[in-house]
């Protein structure tokens, strides 16, 4: 059994401060995949990960202090691939994977458009872009775990107030229905799947004691290939995890 872990820390360094450490050792993930790094790999103390028996494996952005992927494992990937061979978002640092056997798992960080119609664009692009790339991949790596800050809260149940986030950016009609797409093509949303009903959430606002009023989306996502789907075992949310304005999101997968 491995037993993953994502989680968006909205910088790295300000999530050490806040005791993600001894989060880590306490809970003890095999693989955890971190989203929004906002860092290079110079920048951070690894050696205290390494005390805690973790590898790590970065895609950082090229623009210092912006987005960023890491993989942290205790065991030893048999490969690691950086970046999804484009070099528009490779840029960015969006997307690392990691292969154990025939189980692969793959980081992604899916840009943002709430900055405005430029940013909207650029991630509608992507994500195609990331579908037909996924489509590819899975021709050789069937077993396919694809986890991360989607940035996209799927239906109602996964936003606090649906009806007046309808034409904000993470909940848009094309923002869901690409999400529809990509479940479609051959992935199960693991949380959803063993909690059909449970409202629960991913991220908050800073602004307007959000998380303590529980005015969140969850958007944070395991999507499982159908082929893995038989080895899930478990997945849930730890909304008591506080490091960031996301919390972590998990599944176990049986080896």
């Amino acid at each position: 059994m491995k037993r993953i872990i994502s989680y968006n820390l909205n910088g790295i360094r300000s999530a050490i401060n806040k005791g993600i450490l001894d989060w880590l050792e306490e809970t003890v993930p095999d693989i955890i995949c971190i989203q929004e790094t906002k860092a290079q790999p110079e920048q951070v103390d690894t050696g205290e990960f390494h005390k805690l028996g973790y590898k790590d494996y970065w895609h950082s952005a090229e623009k210092k202090g912006y987005s960023g992927v890491l993989i942290f494992t205790r065991e030893e990937p048999d490969h690691v691939e950086i970046g999804m061979g484009n070099p528009a978002y490779d840029s960015e640092g969006r997307v690392i994977r990691a292969d154990y056997g025939d189980l692969s798992v793959l980081d992604v960080y899916i840009p943002s458009g709430t900055t405005g119609d430029i940013r909207q664009e650029i991630k509608m692009k992507f994500l195609d872009d990331f579908l037909n790339y996924l489509t590819e991949l899975r021709k050789s790596r069937p077993m396919l775990l694809v986890c991360g800050d989607f940035n996209i809260a799927h239906n109602e149940i996964d936003i606090h107030n649906p009806v007046g986030n309808k034409k904000s950016s993470g909940f848009l009609p094309e923002e869901r229905a690409w999400l529809d797409t990509f479940l479609a093509s051959g992935f199960v949303d693991s949380f959803r799947h063993l909690n059909p009903e449970t409202v629960k959430y991913s991220w908050w606002s800073f602004r307007s004691n959000a998380r303590e009023k529980n005015i969140g989306w969850r958007l944070d996502y395991h999507m499982l290939t159908i082929e893995l789907s038989a080895r899930l075992r478990g997945a849930g949310i730890i909304n008591e995890a506080k490091h960031s304005d996301h919390c972590p999101v998990w599944v176990d997968i049986e080896i």
